[in-house]
């Protein structure tokens, strides 16, 4: 059988697996969506939040880029934001990287060329403010482990200093900034840090290891 009707397969058996617990389900999901979270992810397929974190569909509200880049001249992703902060009224937002991941790889190791290469500008700006610390790791796996760390750290201070998020504070809404690593080592989702309204962003410092 061909691959893609697996899938078409998968969704049957999907649809009716909910229908059996609750036959209103789908009927419910077209009232509307009012999701808790915001995850801005890489766009590995070996990575889905949804399923690693158990959320079922209105749960939380979704953006993925190669790298978990905050750029904000990416109409897609400040659009996702505002959206998501001033209308969905998300209470929390998430920049998740992963252990492995192929555009932090790319950048550490270079010979991109075409849209990926400028996408990953981004990236190789983390690469020089962090240079000395990523040098310094013994292994290769490990300067790639602590780059994905201070990356998550990096985006996630962008994040913070958007308009979208800035208002958001000024207006004491309630919203949290939270950076965490996907280790596919062990399943596990680590915890790295978190902004607050109150958090003076000009004196975070580099994130402890959690890829260890």
């Amino acid at each position: 059988m061909r691959r893609y009707k697996q899938l078409l397969l998968a969704n049957k058996a999907w649809v009716a697996e909910h229908t059996d617990e609750n036959p209103d389900f789908f009927s419910r999901q077209t009232v509307g969506q009012k999701p808790e979270f915001l995850w801005i992810g890489c766009s590995d397929s070996r990575v889905s939040p949804e399923q690693m974190t158990m959320t079922q569909p209105g749960g939380m509200f979704i953006h993925r880029n190669i790298a978990n880049l905050v750029n904000d001249h990416d109409l897609n992703l400040m659009s996702v934001l505002q959206y998501a902060v001033d209308v969905l009224k998300v209470k929390h937002v998430i920049v998740c990287g992963h252990h492995g991941c192929g555009g932090i790889m790319g950048t550490l190791q270079g010979g991109l060329d075409g849209p990926v290469d400028e996408w990953l500008d981004t990236a190789r700006e983390v690469l020089r403010d962090h240079r000395d610390e990523i040098d310094a790791q013994p292994t290769e796996e490990a300067k790639v482990n602590r780059f994905v760390e201070v990356n998550v750290r990096d985006q996630l201070v962008r994040l913070a200093r958007t308009k979208t998020v800035q208002d958001a504070f000024a207006k004491g809404q309630e919203l949290a900034l939270h950076g965490w690593v996907y280790d596919m080592r062990d399943g596990h989702i680590k915890p790295l840090m978190e902004i607050a309204a109150d958090t003076v962003l000009d004196e975070i410092g580099r994130p402890d290891k959690v890829l260890v």
